[in-house]
């Protein structure tokens, strides 16, 4: 009688234990057939994710597009829109091509401020240019992003892609002006933020009372930069007194005038505080009036060699001659889209 007693007493412990060892691994199991399950069903793709490919992941697509923006303007440089795709030609190294692309509607832009803060900046430099600039944030597309660099030393950015123009403004109240001056380091990653900006519509607005003296880069790598890019350079030349005749004020300001030729836009020498709140509303609406013309190259060959452009434009019957300005040429390399 004790030994089935005590069987019984065995069989009782076996079973409480294997009860616990069922509880304590139940977890686990039930993860482990979760995770079957789960391999067994195809998952929704989470958004932002497709094909495989890291969520905000562009597909890049190479293309052949040459990309013009055109200024067009009558005698007394005023802007003319309103023009039709058949007013234009391009010509490509002298040969008339097909438009395949054309647009005059007013588009945001993506917007570089590149800002002198370097020592001769102080005084009233700064504080006049500010002011002109709110002009040009009044003028502008409300959709236009702006990208803040500062430089003196060297070059920074100051503030990241916005739209908030008061913002902007209001980032400038704070700045110290001291240093050289790395005029071309500014230029170089002014166009390099910029190419990345949301619009296609790129463009800088250059704003500095002279040469470089304190940049890594050159002023040849800086223009060759701008020939590649399609972003459009506007150079504002804030002088003071004795700068407009002196050799360092020339030189400053045939720097200012290569750089923004290069790349189709042009550099202005204000006299005065008016004149440069006109300009700075001047460079904001040619912004909102320019053409935008595509066309894909016949015969293109991806050989790195430079293709010289030229715009013409036939007035409509009535109007006097007309005025193009766009950049030279490009490089002949297929770009990432």
């Amino acid at each position: 009688m004790n030994r089935k007693r005590s069987r019984a007493i065995q069989i009782a412990l076996i079973t409480s234990l294997a009860l616990l060892l069922v509880a304590a691994l139940a977890p686990t199991l039930s993860t482990a057939q979760q995770k079957k399950t789960q391999d067994a069903v195809p998952q929704p793709t989470p958004p932002g994710k497709q094909d495989g490919r890291p969520a905000g992941e562009v597909e890049v697509i190479n293309t052949d597009l040459v990309t013009l923006t055109v200024t067009v303007t009558d005698q007394y440089g005023r802007y003319v829109s309103g023009l039709q795709q058949n007013a234009f030609k391009v010509f490509d190294d002298k040969e008339e091509q097909e438009i395949t692309y054309f647009s005059d509607d007013d588009a945001p832009v993506s917007v570089g401020i590149v800002f002198d803060l370097s020592g001769s900046m102080s005084g009233d430099k700064i504080s006049r240019a500010r002011q002109a600039l709110s002009r040009f944030i009044e003028t502008s597309h409300n959709s236009d992003e702006y990208f803040l660099i500062g430089f003196n030393n060297r070059a920074q950015l100051l503030m990241e892609r916005t739209r908030d123009g008061d913002a902007v403004l209001n980032k400038l109240t704070f700045v110290q002006t001291k240093g050289q001056t790395a005029l071309y380091d500014a230029c170089y990653l002014g166009v390099e933020k910029v190419q990345r900006g949301a619009h296609p519509k790129r463009a800088i607005i250059l704003i500095s009372d002279g040469q470089d003296n304190d940049s890594r880069y050159t002023f040849s790598e800086v223009r060759k930069l701008l020939k590649e890019s399609d972003v459009v350079l506007y150079g504002i030349g804030i002088l003071g007194g004795n700068d407009p005749g002196s050799n360092e004020g020339m030189l400053g300001q045939s720097i200012l005038d290569e750089l923004s030729s290069v790349s189709g836009g042009k550099a202005f020498f204000p006299n005065s505080a008016a004149e440069m709140d006109e300009i700075f509303e001047r460079i904001a609406l040619e912004l909102r009036h320019q053409y935008s013309i595509g066309y894909k190259p016949k015969n293109f060959a991806n050989d790195g060699k430079w293709h010289k452009l030229k715009v013409k434009v036939t007035p409509p019957r009535g109007l006097p001659r007309l005025f193009v300005r766009n950049r030279d040429g490009y490089y002949a390399v297929i770009k990432p889209r």
